[in-house]
């Protein structure tokens, strides 16, 4: 290869690398961030070593719902990140049994919270929690597996990083918003 050539290539090179950076890092840094599963306490929704796309987007626009899975810093140490399915929203009294749960909004309407995707059962002592304006109560769907709301208190909305998007891995399980649960009226 010439000299002109050889400058030439380098130059292109550079270019596509300053573009590539351009697009990817504000993508990276506002709007999707990967998350590799850790641990038991999302099974069997999520396996341990699952590769997840986080939207960090979204509820910048809206406020999260009951029943998305999210990636938040722990409360209790917030370099490490978890991820747990919310449960009950600001303002919320979330009463936990051995039958499951039942969660009563602000204006004393009682929702029936079925979930289809528990298999691993075990909800641990009877209780009640009011979450506080501005929080949010998180569990595991891998119930007697699980450090969450009921062990360590509420997750401030602060600490939510965004919600489960898509699974890439394992590629036999790819989704879009694997987790999801419909509300219920």
């Amino acid at each position: 290869m010439d000299e002109e050539h050889r400058e030439n290539f380098f130059i292109e090179l550079l270019k596509f690398a300053l573009l590539a950076a351009v697009i990817v890092v504000p993508v990276r840094l506002f709007v999707a961030e990967p998350f590799i599963v850790s641990g038991a306490s999302m099974v069997p929704t999520f396996q341990d070593g699952q590769y997840l796309i986080i939207d960090e987007l979204t509820y910048h626009f809206g406020a999260p719902q009951r029943g998305d899975v999210i990636v938040f810093r722990y409360p209790k140490q917030p370099s490490e990140f978890f991820i747990k399915r919310i449960i009950g929203l600001p303002g919320d009294t979330v009463e936990v049994t051995a039958q499951g749960l039942s969660v009563a909004e602000q204006n004393g309407t009682t929702v029936d919270f079925p979930e289809p995707y528990i298999v691993n059962h075990g909800n641990g002592p009877v209780q009640n929690y009011t979450v506080p304006e501005g929080d949010y109560f998180v569990m595991g769907d891998n119930r007697p597996e699980s450090s969450d709301s009921r062990v360590w208190g509420d997750v401030p909305r602060a600490n939510i990083i965004g919600r489960v998007f898509l699974r890439l891995l394992p590629v036999q399980s790819i989704g879009y918003l694997p987790g999801a649960a419909v509300e219920p009226k």
